[in-house]
């Protein structure tokens, strides 16, 4: 738990144990609901020893992992956990609508104003807003954890893979490209996001999984990673030194064309990267390292793979003494919008929306709690409110939406951040979802 002194000066983080007891004894009160963050009472941060902790992030395309750990000797102990779940996606859907109706209005010779091309200058670092999303979500989630706890320090995955590990590396010597799937990790870890985990012979998955020389070594094939695939060790064994024109000649091709081809959107994942770094680096002393490094850490301590643990497993370490059990999910949804109109499948209006974002004190997206005492809705519902101007409310919990609650059982317990908030344990069964 994190834990703010009486002036709100972030302390070392505490054991929900400790947090109970404090709250218990009305030494602190609660500051935040989520994330959960107590304040003190009776402390200052100079009446405290303060170590500090230090934050790892493994950015993804989808899901980001966070990990507050603190770090002594080489050795990590993991106290908080988040998994930041991007929307890229949906604001690339929004933007696409948007031009179709600009679009679709333009050609229906309407009164709207004439296309305007090459008349807008990128700046130097310019992202796609579902790129920038990405950085923007990550850099201001590291900075609410350093105003809830002493960061002295953030490791970050800079790239995917190290290129220079995979162009000067040695080359694969004896049966050192068949060894098992966690070995090699800046090359396998390449090809295994290139070739989707399957081998390229069958399609093969969720089986053991070798390097290949499509044209063998023995024949006049190089290391280069463009003239190497994924196999299953039967597909392996039986295509031994021979070319994939003779062991595959329907799928020589295809197989060749999909080998020599780079590893797609690996620029847009790498410069979305490079820019999340910058936006740290400049605030916080930032150190780097590769995807593949945080992959062998993550094996060598026989810790599952989960977003979150790839983040408590970034950069240099010796070994990982603790993880946390549960995990906040952050999942990202947005503010609302300014519109007040809904479009139909044309771009034109079809209805309109209340002026007001509040009703009675409530906004949609509020986190709030309702104890109903009677009736068909009878119980305690906590979640996310959606809000009526009948003092109607629906408020979505964990376990689905419960509609019709009226607004005199509701208590607010946090405003609308832009988030909703879940809590998953840790573990494979998290990984899996």
């Amino acid at each position: 738990m994190f834990v703010l002194d009486k002036h709100g000066t972030p302390l070392q983080p505490c054991t929900p144990a400790r947090a109970r007891k404090l709250l218990t004894k009305e030494r602190a009160v609660v500051h935040h609901h989520t994330p959960f963050v107590i304040r003190l009472k009776d402390r200052t941060a100079a009446d405290s020893e303060t170590d500090g902790v230090e934050v790892g992030v493994d950015p993804g395309s989808k899901h980001t992992g966070i990990a507050v750990f603190t770090a002594q000797a080489g050795q990590r102990r993991g106290r908080y956990a988040l998994q930041l779940d991007h929307r890229g996606a949906t604001i690339r859907k929004k933007l696409e609508q948007r031009s179709a109706y600009r679009r679709g209005r333009r050609t229906r010779n309407l009164r709207y104003r004439a296309p305007r091309f090459l008349n807008r200058s990128r700046p130097d670092g310019w992202l796609a807003p579902s790129l920038r999303h990405r950085v923007d979500t990550t850099t201001s989630w590291v900075a609410r954890l350093a105003r809830w706890s002493p960061v002295r320090a953030v490791h970050v995955e800079r790239v995917a893979f190290d290129t220079h590990a995979l162009s000067a590396g040695k080359p694969l010597e004896g049966a050192e490209y068949q060894n098992g799937t966690l070995h090699g990790y800046e090359v396998r870890e390449y090809l295994l996001a290139k070739f989707g985990r399957a081998c390229v012979y069958c399609g093969a998955t969720n089986v053991a999984l070798n390097i290949d020389h499509v044209q063998p070594r023995s024949r006049g094939g190089g290391d280069r990673v463009s003239n190497l695939v994924l196999a299953c060790v039967p597909c392996n064994e039986r295509k031994s030194n021979r070319p994939v024109e003779e062991f595959a000649p329907k799928r020589a091709a295809d197989i060749l064309k999909r080998a020599k081809a780079p590893l797609r959107d690996a620029a847009a994942v790498n410069s979305t990267r490079w820019s999340l770094w910058q936006a740290l680096d400049a605030v916080w002393p930032t150190h780097t390292a590769s995807g593949g490094r945080t992959k062998w850490n993550r094996t060598r301590t026989a810790l599952p793979k989960t977003h979150t643990l790839d983040a408590l497993a970034v950069g240099k370490l010796d070994c990982i003494t603790e993880a946390v059990r549960l995990v906040l999910v952050a999942g990202c949804t947005g503010r609302g919008t300014h519109a007040r109109t809904r479009p139909d499948k044309h771009g034109f209006p079809r209805l309109r929306l209340p002026r007001h974002k509040q009703f009675f004190g409530y906004a949609t997206g509020d986190l709030v709690r309702a104890v109903v005492p009677t009736g068909k809705k009878a119980g305690t519902h906590t979640g996310r409110v959606a809000v009526r101007a009948t003092g109607s409310f629906n408020i979505t919990t964990r376990h689905g939406t419960v509609q019709g609650i009226n607004r005199k059982y509701v208590r607010l317990l946090q405003r609308a951040d832009g988030y909703a908030y879940t809590t998953q344990p840790e573990g494979p069964s998290a990984a899996a979802r």
